[in-house]
């Protein structure tokens, strides 16, 4: 029993180091770019030796490969739950951008290494960045025509351009704060920016209303009862 606590408790040291130098991993790269990050820098900010990198990563590539799948996979996990959600495409389309909106208010930080190490370095990858990608706009292409299939969505707009418009809508909002074009401190301005993308989608995503309850089935009318 006592062997078995003491292997549990050295598995959760291990773990608690890898996840000390991820989190510094995120930091160096936030500050400075992937090609600018040194395996010494990351060691530095986790407050580690700088070998003790190297036990548990092979890298820098390695590392910000984890910070991707990290980061990423958490990030697409609140995606599909809002998209697959038993709700309206109005309501599913709010809670994906208070998901992307969200994530950069808690970690700014990670959020920039998703962005710019990411999703535009040459580093990442195209094989890996074309994955995740496909894998997104996967998930919100069957949320619309989910949507169509109910007459939520408005009529002669393709689903998979429709899911193309509202990622790269909530990507390019999230880069203009992380470049700074946008004034990240203003936390009003974050709140309008998740409002006005909703908006813009909705108005026109949504079905006519029109042409919607032309769609429905018509009940049959009941005449009045003469009272004698």
């Amino acid at each position: 029993m006592a062997k078995a606590n003491g292997r549990n408790e050295a598995r959760d040291r291990e773990q608690d180091r890898r996840r000390t130098i991820l989190r510094a991993a995120i930091e160096v790269f936030a500050k400075k770019g992937y090609h600018g990050c040194r395996i010494a820098d990351v060691a530095k900010e986790a407050g580690v030796a700088y070998g003790l990198v190297y036990h548990y990563f092979r890298n820098k590539e390695e590392l910000l490969q984890l910070v991707f799948e990290t980061g990423w996979g958490g990030f697409l996990t609140r995606i599909r739950d809002a998209a697959e959600m038993n709700a309206s495409l109005e309501a599913k389309i709010q809670r994906i951008a208070q998901v992307a909106f969200e994530a950069y208010r808690i970690d700014p930080r990670g959020v920039r290494v998703l962005v710019l190490e990411f999703a535009r370095s040459p580093s990442a990858g195209e094989a890996n960045r074309r994955t995740a990608f496909a894998e997104v706009l996967g998930i919100l292409t069957r949320m619309f025509e989910k949507a169509r299939a109910r007459g939520e969505l408005r009529d002669g707009l393709e689903p998979a351009l429709c899911a193309a418009m509202l990622f790269g809508s909530v990507e390019m909002s999230l880069t203009g704060f992380v470049m700074g074009l946008l004034d990240p401190r203003d936390p009003g301005l974050l709140s309008q920016a998740q409002s006005q993308l909703t908006t813009l989608l909705l108005d026109g995503a949504r079905a006519d209303e029109s042409a919607e309850r032309r769609r429905r089935p018509e009940r049959a009318r009941l005449k009045p009862v003469r009272r004698t």
